[in-house]
């Protein structure tokens, strides 16, 4: 029984060598073909295949997103992002949500064709540089969090985390259901203990520790 694709790349170049590439495997059949995020999700959903070969960056939404929106509904798609590189920001989301293969477009085609082999099988193909840089970033997530909290409590870390990812006062409050004036006590703190003096040395401070 073949292994069904979905394929979404919004360079056509791209798409064509990918059709090309898994024509040539007898166990592999393209059931669809896509431009942009919107029109990949919309294929998984309608075509619910064994695997989707997404590329990272794309218009209306990118593979990331495309992922999140089906380990969200629960799918049973697999899925395999394609990439020119990797931006360290996601690379702890990728682990996080449990992707399953990581393909950089480099990457020799008869190692792609492995790769969803492994992931249709049940295995994870993340590719060595990916898989190493993954684990330094969350070397150093870990490293930065427990610096931060040898100062500060548990719920300043949280604000920090908060902060650092560009949320005002007012967000922070809601997330964490407390007041504005809490948040900013606790802010005061986290200056005061940390020796800043300002919200983009904060910030500064959040991105240094890996926290965001």
């Amino acid at each position: 029984m073949s292994i069904r694709l979905v394929i979404a790349d919004d360079h056509h170049l791209i798409i064509k060598g990918l059709e090309d590439i898994f024509r040539l495997e007898g166990d592999i059949e393209v059931v669809a073909s896509c431009t942009d995020g919107s029109q990949a999700l919309e294929a998984v959903r309608s075509h619910r295949p064994d695997v989707a070969v997404l590329d990272l960056h794309m218009p209306v939404m990118g593979g990331l997103a495309v992922a999140r929106a089906v380990i969200k509904a629960k799918l049973p798609t697999r899925i395999v992002l394609l990439t020119a590189d990797l931006e360290d920001d996601v690379l702890l989301e990728i682990a996080q949500l449990g992707i399953h293969g990581v393909v950089l477009k480099e990457t020799a085609p008869r190692l792609l064709v492995q790769c969803i082999r492994a992931v249709h099988s049940g295995e994870q193909w993340l590719e060595q540089q990916v898989a190493t840089r993954i684990v330094r970033k969350m070397l150093r997530r870990e490293a930065g969090t427990a610096e931060a909290t040898a100062q500060l409590t548990n719920r300043e870390v949280e604000l920090v985390r908060m902060a650092g990812r560009g949320l005002r006062n007012r967000e922070i409050a809601e997330k964490l259901s407390i007041s504005e004036g809490t948040v900013k006590v606790h802010l005061h703190n986290i200056f005061e203990k940390l020796q800043l003096n300002s919200r983009i040395a904060l910030l500064h401070y959040a991105r240094e520790k890996e926290l965001v």
